[in-house]
Formats: structure tokens, sequence, C-alpha cells
């Protein structure tokens, strides 16, 4: 459940050695060796030893990638995909090329939000520090101390509370966010719930969409017959709301529904993405529209994104005031409170 992945950027250095190496005419196992040891991460070095001795032995690259438990599910995926499409370079610097980009938004997402997400953490503790010095305040003057939540928390106690409330709240969210995501039934409804959220909803959504179209158009081009195909390009979306809806995708298709009519069921795809798709269909051309649509999906993700860690970031100044206003009310009414009992 709590496996770690490798970081992006020595995955993406990793695709790219190997596209180039494959690219070449290199062998795959001759291939993983010189990408290891060109490799600055320890954990590449060996997984790619590892994995270079499982070709060895006849074992497929996706299932010895697969058996690392460190490479991102994205990328097994596509290894596999890539296998049986006989694309694997190619595929391998769309990986670079992907893992690269995701670097870049992190990044700006993370520092949008940064000072946000500091903001809030800097509040929980002066609320613990007001608790505990209105604590030991009326503790040295033998007076009532201050409830400033009105949760009956004050002192020393009452600080350290208040402090294992919020981080063992956030903790637990975060616990439970990985155990739904450690099974693919869990993953499947986690995704359908997040992806009904305003705006994270739509950047999720967009995401997928371009992964789709990515994965799509190379396994079409590759000659993977339509139902595989549709069926890897679910699963190259790494979103469970769309893997899980891959094998009715590919039933009515099967049972004589069109692609764009079997897609418009799934009700993932918006109505203008279907409409393209139609037109593609209807020419023959829906790998190479896919193609030429796949950056434009890419960019409604990064602008998606963008307003995401926007979003996110008001979303935490709004608590921040929420604290601020709350204390200073709190405190307000029990000196008011005070004043009646005096009066």
């Amino acid at each position: 459940m709590f496996g770690e992945n490798l970081p992006l950027r020595p995955i993406a250095l990793l695709c790219r050695s190997l596209s180039t190496l494959l690219e070449t005419g290199v062998s795959a196992h001759k291939s993983f060796l010189i990408a290891g040891e060109k490799a600055a991460d320890v954990r590449v070095r060996r997984a790619t030893m590892q994995i270079a001795e499982e070709l060895q032995k006849g074992s497929d690259i996706a299932t010895a990638l697969k058996d690392q438990h460190i490479f991102p599910t994205l990328m097994i995926n596509m290894v596999d995909v890539a296998e049986r499409t006989g694309a694997l370079p190619e595929i391998l610097t769309g990986l670079a090329n992907h893992y690269d980009n995701l670097l870049r938004l992190k990044k700006d997402f993370y520092s949008a939000i940064a000072w946000p997400i500091l903001q809030l953490i800097m509040a929980v503790f002066v609320i613990a520090g007001l608790i505990f010095l209105l604590g030991w305040i009326a503790n040295a003057q033998g007076g009532e101390a201050i409830d400033v939540l009105g949760w009956g928390l004050t002192g020393t106690s009452g600080a350290l509370i208040w402090l294992g409330m919020v981080f063992g709240t956030a903790a637990g969210a975060f616990i439970l966010f990985k155990f739904l995501r450690a099974n693919f039934a869990g993953q499947k409804y986690m995704d359908r719930i997040l992806m009904r959220v305003p705006v994270l909803g739509y950047c999720m959504r967009s995401f997928a969409i371009a992964r789709f179209a990515w994965a799509y158009h190379l396994t079409q081009n590759a000659g993977m017959p339509i139902d595989e195909s549709i069926e890897a390009s679910m699963m190259a979306t790494n979103n469970g709301a769309f893997i899980g809806e891959g094998p009715r995708i590919v039933y009515w298709i099967q049972e004589g529904s069109t692609v764009t009519e079997a897609l418009r069921q799934s009700e993932l795809f918006p109505r203008d993405v279907i409409e393209m798709i139609h037109v593609g269909e209807t020419s023959g051309t829906v790998p190479e529209m896919l193609d030429r649509l796949s950056p434009q999906f890419e960019d409604q993700a990064r602008r998606a994104l963008d307003a995401l860690a926007g979003a996110l970031g008001w979303t935490v100044w709004v608590i921040v005031a929420g604290f601020i206003i709350f204390v200073i009310f709190s405190v307000m009414f029990w000196y008011i409170g005070l004043i009646n009992d005096l009066l």
C-alpha cells in the first residue's frame, strides 16, 4: 500500500535513454544494462540489472518492470502495449516527454500552493501556542483559562490534543486515500468520486483523455485490434473510472456499436471530444485526429491543473481566515461573558 515509485526525473531519464538505445538497434537486455550504468539513482541501477537478468531468462519487459514495484502503473501498461505492437522506442519517447511535463507541472503546482499551505500550518501552531499560553497565564494567576476553541482544550495538554487532532486527521485521511487506491476496486470508486469535485474532476478528466488519445493513436497505428486498443488505451489513462469502463466499452463495440457510440455511453468523455472522434470515425482518421489533438488535451490538462492550484490556494486562505476569525470571536465572547458575570 505504501510502496514508493521512483521520482519523475529518474523515470524520464531512463525512458529516454532506453528509447535512444533501442532505436539504434541495441538489444533490450543490453539497453537496460547500459541505461542502468548511466543512471544516478541507486534504485534505477539495481532495478535495471535485475530486469536485464529477467529478460535473459525469457521474461517480457512489462512483467520485469512490474516485479520491481518501483515503476508507475502507466509506464508498465504502456510498455506492455509497446511490446504487443512493436513500437517500444516510440512509446518510451512519449513516456519520457510525458514524465518531463508532469515534473514541470508538479513543480508549478507545489510552488503555487506552498505559501498557503505554510500559512495553514503556521495558523495551526499559532492556535496551539495560544491554547498553551492562555492556560499557563491562568495557572500562574490562579484564574480560569480562556477556552479559545470552545472544546475544553487549555494548557499544555490542550495544545497537544489540538495538534494531535489536526495532524492525526490529516494522517488518517492520507492513509485512507492510500488504502483505497491500493486496489483496483478502491481506485475505481475513489476516482469516480474525485471526478465529481469541481475543478479537480475537470483536471483528472483532462489528463485521462490526453493519455487515452495518445495511447489510442499508438496502438491503432501499430495495427492492434480495436477491442485490445480500447482496453489498452483505457488502462493508459491511469484513472480508475476510465479503466473500470474499459470492458463495457469493448463489449458495446463487439455488439456492433461504433467507437463514438461506445465512448458516449460511458459518459466519461465530454461532448466536444465525442464530436471530434465522430468526425474522425466518419472519415476513418480517428488515430490521426487524436494524435493531433493529444497536445491540445495536454494543454487543457495543464490549464486545469493551474486552476486547481489556484482553487486550493484560495481554499487554504479561507481556512486560515476562518481560524483567525473564530479565535477572535471566541476570545471576544469569553470577555463578554466575564464582564456579564462581574456585572
